[in-house]
């Protein structure tokens, strides 16, 4: 079983239009409604490809209680923290031509009591030894800044592999105190990571260097429309297929997350398996997550220790 945490989940509700015009009454085509939240995503994916999984989350309010419904209807096993403040609901602008817009919600502010029965409830899930922990998306009002830092010590107190897709200083303090498993950022959250920018895969490859030289063990790290690169101490993995026309880009970083962990398999296999998730889930509306027959590993390519030179818009 793999246990995923979100921190600060959404109801998420996404419109296609034909084309978005700032200032101007706009008609969608269609409208959707999903569970949001980058672990309740990877919970999402995990079951649909027959993964078991536990998402934990905090809920509130009607929008809360929408929520766990709707995981509930999606087969998805919920373990809701019940908090004062409502849910927040986060609004995706999806256009024709691939374009979207996302409009993200603050979300509740937990109280230091809500903050600390959260984690407890990790606590408790890890004491029956899930094969890993993921923990992702961003912090609610009211948790500190070192709320990773304190579930990394939890999972490593339980002996539980831990991985970790967040940003900004969340990310900073936990991979400066390490014990992380993986970090999945994508290339402008290494960026700002690390304080410099990331033009060639060397220079992604050597960012990641730095964060693994800080205690994390490998770092996953998403290119959008140009693949993935998996990066370890000793070794690099690149990934990546033909040009897709996407439907929606939400969600499609916590589908390579969860294609990564979804099954065994050596670096490569992997990779190349993440990668196939995440182009499958552009492909689809809203935050839809991909079934079994939608992945396509055989249009990924893998390259192990590419050149380093390499421009990323290259790949």
């Amino acid at each position: 079983m793999i246990l995923t945490l979100t921190p600060n989940p959404s109801l998420d509700r996404a419109l296609q239009v034909d084309r978005l015009v700032v200032g101007e009454v706009n008609r969608a085509d269609a409208a959707w409604v999903h569970p949001g939240g980058k672990g309740i995503n990877v919970s999402r994916v995990l079951m649909a490809h027959g993964v078991p999984t536990l998402a934990v989350l905090p809920a509130g309010g009607a929008d809360g209680a929408r929520l766990v419904e709707l995981l509930g209807e999606q087969g998805v096993p919920a373990l809701p923290v019940p908090v004062a403040e409502d849910t927040r609901t986060n609004l995706t602008l999806v256009e024709a031509g691939g374009a979207t817009t996302k409009v993200n919600a603050p979300g509740p502010r937990l109280t230091d009591d809500e903050v600390d029965a959260l984690l407890r409830a990790v606590e408790q899930q890890l004491t029956t030894q899930p094969a890993a922990l993921v923990s992702a998306g961003s912090l609610p009002r009211g948790a500190s800044e070192c709320f990773f830092v304190q579930v990394a010590g939890l999972a490593a107190r339980h002996g539980v592999p831990f991985a970790l897709d967040t940003s900004g200083l969340p990310l900073t303090r936990a991979v400066r105190s390490g014990g992380l498993t993986l970090v999945k950022p994508n290339d402008d959250e290494l960026a700002e990571l690390v304080g410099h920018e990331l033009v060639t895969v060397g220079d992604v490859v050597d960012a990641a260097r730095e964060v693994i030289e800080a205690g994390t063990r490998a770092v996953l790290v998403s290119l959008g429309a140009h693949g993935a690169l998996l990066v370890t101490a000793r070794h690099h993995w690149w990934a990546g297929g033909p040009p897709l026309v996407p439907l929606s880009t939400v969600g499609a970083g916590d589908t390579t997350l969860a294609g990564f962990i979804a099954g065994d398999g050596d670096s490569a296999t992997r990779l190349r398996r993440a990668v196939a998730f995440g182009r499958a889930a552009v492909l689809l509306p809203g935050t839809a997550v991909p079934t079994p027959d939608q992945i396509d590993t055989d249009a990924v390519q893998v390259v192990e220790n590419p050149d380093p030179r390499t421009a990323l818009k290259e790949l």
